[in-house]
């Protein structure tokens, strides 16, 4: 059993005067010392409210510095972090905070709101934690509380982290993300990226999702470089803190619309891209077209394959290879295992297409109360990605499709039987089968194709208010589509591969 170590307390002690985290929105600059106390005082506000090994925290905030403070503190009592996605309907959180059973919730003042009802619902206190540097019962905790600087006894079998992603059953999945995990993602990232001390990362993705956290912001805090947190994205701000030589960022991961929508701004000719060492598309398949457009410019983006259960990363392309390769997501992670397997467990030969397979320490030991799915999603210790890939003669792999029926709209997984379910309740739909539709913006969208009963008399305007009430906004289909029927195969199971060739053609 590998002991863990604390990593802020490690900086702290080092390089006390070291940045660790930077709040763009307000200015405020957070030192390794100084980051050390607050996570201290935060592990004390958990303690005093009798948080301790294994008790999940939910968290449903904006990105800001407090988040990181609360994960670090969560690891420093042995609590699991459990950030929440914030786009994410009442409904839909109440389901997955019914799952984790929390010891404490905390909301900033953007969804606190919304958090009192969930929290009485599942039982579980509720504090208000800083939205933009204002002051909450949060805050006021923490200048009240007994600190805590060390860490209790943990493993790297732990979990540190519970990071939801809907399963294809329409049933969200808590992936548990291991102290071991996120150590090894970060030896990763760091070994193929040239993370160092004097690193500087651009946080833009959402601290709810694993790149958000992982890619670079985790690696970044294990190596003691700094963290820039931005509230949102934005296109023309992400360009001028590019081109900030004071700040010097050396790191960013963003999914293909954020690039998409910085190449439509005019800075993106003249921002300075020279100090960047270390960026990464991931998220969806990147357009070659936008990845060359990139390159004109100097922006040198590497394309990355991986999910949540993986920490995420499995593929990078080096950015050496990033033009010669384009089109391929790269070779695997040091500490991570990749095995094509066809439909009949052996291992593919080169360029052809099977399965990814994933083993190693960067990989979950499974989902957080979902026998069923940890007995499907595994084979003798390997994980079934439900994705399609080749390899070739060079060692380079190549994404080909997604096996499992999920599509991605704007970075954001999708899987259609969530988005089923809510439209199957209401009365008069006979079938429906939602799939994903190529779509220029955000490189898929969803479009419900439905047959009604007899005689029945719902329109577009009922489906689009029963995802309204029920579904985050980007899970709503863009398009709705009333057929007579939906192509089946003799057992009755719709063919999805047909039917989105069928609509492609009448769209075309």
């Amino acid at each position: 059993m590998h002991k863990v170590y604390d990593w802020i307390q490690t900086h702290a002690a080092r390089r006390p005067e070291r940045l660790a985290i930077l709040d763009y929105a307000t200015g405020h600059r957070v030192s390794y010392g100084e980051m050390h106390e607050r996570v201290a005082q935060a592990a004390g506000v958990l303690r005093d409210k009798g948080v301790g090994k294994g008790d999940r925290v939910a968290v449903l905030s904006l990105n800001s510095p407090t988040l990181f403070e609360i994960e670090f503190a969560c690891a420093r009592v042995g609590a699991i972090f459990c950030p929440l996605n914030i786009r994410l309907s009442a409904p839909e959180l109440l389901f997955i905070l019914n799952d984790l059973e929390p010891s404490l919730v905390l909301a900033d003042t953007t969804f606190h709101e919304m958090a009192v009802p969930l929290a009485e619902e599942v039982s579980a206190p509720l504090m208000g934690i800083e939205g933009l540097g204002v002051d909450t019962e949060w805050s006021t905790a923490c200048a009240a509380a007994m600190p805590v600087h060390d860490m209790v006894d943990l493993t790297h079998d732990d979990d540190w982290i519970i990071i939801y992603t809907s399963g294809t059953t329409g049933r969200p999945k808590g992936a548990r993300l291991t102290h071991g995990m996120v150590f090894a993602h970060a030896v990763n990232v760091g070994a193929v990226t040239s993370l160092t001390p004097r690193s500087v990362n651009l946080c833009l993705l959402p601290f709810f999702h694993t790149s958000g956290l992982n890619v670079f912001a985790n690696p970044t805090f294990h190596i003691g470089g700094a963290n820039v947190v931005t509230r949102s994205v934005d296109p023309a701000q992400i360009l001028d803190i590019i081109d900030d030589k004071d700040l010097g960022v050396s790191h960013f991961i963003g999914v293909p619309t954020i690039f998409q929508f910085m190449a439509e701004k005019p800075a993106f000719e003249t921002t300075d891209y020279s100090r960047l060492e270390g960026v990464m598309v991931g998220g969806a398949p990147a357009p070659e077209a936008l990845l060359r457009r990139c390159a004109s410019v100097g922006l040198e983006v590497a394309q990355a394959y991986g999910m949540t259960e993986s920490g995420p990363g499995v593929l990078v392309l080096d950015k050496e290879d990033a033009q010669q390769r384009i089109g391929s997501s790269g070779k695997p992670l040091m500490h991570v295992d990749v095995r094509l397997v066809r439909q009949d467990g052996t291992d593919a030969g080169q360029d052809e297409v099977a399965e990814i397979w994933l083993q190693g320490p960067s990989i979950t030991p499974g989902y957080w109360r979902r026998p069923e799915a940890n007995k499907n999603d595994y084979s003798d210790g390997w994980f079934k990605t439900g994705d399609a890939a080749y390899r070739d003669a060079d060692g380079f792999y190549y994404i080909v499709d997604r096996w499992k029926d999920m599509y991605i709209s704007g970075g954001e997984n999708v899987y259609p039987a969530e988005v089923e379910n809510v439209i199957s309740n209401l009365d008069g739909v006979l079938q429906v089968a939602v799939i994903g539709v190529p779509d220029d913006k955000w490189g898929e969208t969803g479009c419900a194709c439905i047959v009604l009963r007899e005689n029945a008399t719902l329109g577009e305007d009922d489906i689009r208010n029963a995802c309204a009430a029920n579904l985050a906004r980007y899970k709503h289909p863009r398009d709705i589509v009333f057929l007579d029927t939906l192509p089946q195969n003799a057992t009755g199971k719709i063919q999805k591969r047909e039917l989105r060739d069928q609509i492609l053609r009448a769209s075309a």
